[in-house]
């Protein structure tokens, strides 16, 4: 592996095999991580890297587009075809670029839009005061039923109607359940406001058909093609037909400049890929062992967010074990588990400190990890969660972490 590195950057060549080497010896389990095929490896390193080009399909900007033009309608064709879309641009270079599309597309600076609450489960590009999202256009957030702790839909509408949006938008990183895209739909069109759903979380569970699609209640569709999808490091947006020449107009020359074909490219086979039995048959897995793991971490003392999952990723509320996110996180990393503070709704700590945690099986999955394992990796949390100070204690842990994730 890097063999010519290694000859000419013998420092940065030890750099990547030292982050090899944590991932072969670590437990992934961060919600929107996940492991590539080898051809994604392959393909985000060709010399399709070596070819500049900015326009679409037969309206190219350079010469040499022949062969590209070929790839990208691939892409396109095969992106369409995955989740049923009338029209898909798979140019832009992450999630979040693929949402600052969408805006440009309909929207002019200020206009109102709504989203979800960042600190409840919704994204830094859904209105955060931090982001662009926030900064360029008047965004009003909705939230969390606090009983429930699942997405309040009347207070969205009563909101929506109120404060009459021009766009709604929806998804989240850090929502377990699922969203009703339908219902959200109905309400945006009850107040003339167009709908997008960033479904970049659960994308690979929509494809694989165990999660509800969101395509036929949105006019926008925006994902990344990483996290559940475990595929190129990209984004791309799905829309109806009506809104693909505004939306096309808006990726190239609005927000983005030439593509990255290497990457397209990789998004053909992450496409591909996921319309397979095998690929259908993990996504499964990951769900089934999603649900397990937030049993047996409810049976330790954990409380989990809205009491369970319906996706990859569990949100965990370590109140009731006398933690904060940030000290089981710090702990969990020391003897590497990796997962990520995060905030729970309604959280009384600091977003830098956190009540919970967000956990994701994906990665794990796509090891070969099944529920026995998530047996045990419940009691490696357990243990270190309870143990928090106790360095011979995590030390231990650490041998038996080393030992599972060289197992599979």
């Amino acid at each position: 592996m890097l063999e010519t590195l290694k000859n000419s950057d013998s420092k940065l060549y030890d750099i990547v095999i030292e982050e090899y080497n944590r991932q072969q010896n670590s437990l992934e389990m961060i919600a929107s991580e996940s492991f590539v095929p080898r051809e994604i490896l392959e393909l985000q390193g060709s010399i399709l890297t070596n070819k500049t080009m900015e326009g679409f399909p037969g309206r190219r900007y350079h010469s040499g587009y022949e062969v590209i033009d070929k790839m990208e309608t691939l892409a396109i064709e095969r992106a369409k075809e995955l989740f049923g879309a009338q029209h898909a641009n798979i140019q832009p270079h992450s999630g979040s670029q693929a949402n600052q599309c969408v805006y440009a597309s309909i929207l002019n600076p200020q206009n109102k839009v709504m989203g979800l609450r960042l600190d409840q489960g919704g994204h830094l590009t859904h209105g955060s005061k931090v982001n662009f999202s926030g900064k360029i256009y008047n965004f009003m957030s909705y939230g969390l039923n606090k009983e429930t702790e699942l997405i309040d839909y009347e207070e969205l509408e009563k909101l929506a109607k109120e404060f009459m949006p021009k766009l709604i938008v929806t998804g989240a990183s850090s929502y377990p359940r699922f969203i009703d895209y339908e219902r959200i739909g109905y309400i945006a069109k009850s107040v003339n406001a167009y709908f997008l759903v960033d479904m970049a979380h659960v994308a690979g569970l929509v494809a694989a058909g165990i999660h509800p699609s969101p395509v036929p209640h949105a006019d926008f569709v925006t994902s990344t093609t990483t996290k559940t999808l475990a595929g190129a490091r990209g984004g791309f947006v799905l829309c109806k037909e009506e809104f693909a020449k505004s939306l096309d107009k808006a990726v190239f020359p609005g927000v983005q400049g030439s593509c990255h074909l290497h990457t397209m490219a990789a998004k053909a086979f992450t496409f591909k890929n996921a319309m397979t039995n095998e690929f259908k048959k993990t996504m499964k897995q990951v769900v089934k062992n999603s649900k397990h793991l937030g049993k047996q971490l409810s049976n330790k003392g954990f409380r989990l967010v809205t009491g369970g999952t319906d996706n990859h990723l569990l949100l965990v509320d370590l109140r009731p074990k006398g933690l904060t996110g940030a000290d089981l996180d710090n702990a969990l990393s020391s003897v590497g588990i990796t997962v990520n503070k995060n905030m729970i709704p309604y959280d009384p700590q600091k977003p830098m400190i956190t009540s919970g945690i967000r956990i994701g099986t994906t990665a794990m999955t796509i090891k070969g990890m099944k529920e026995a394992q998530m047996d045990q990796i419940a009691d490696l949390i357990n243990k270190v969660a309870d143990n928090i100070n106790n360095k011979e204690m995590l030390e231990q842990v650490k041998i038996q972490v080393q030992s599972l994730a060289m197992d599979n």
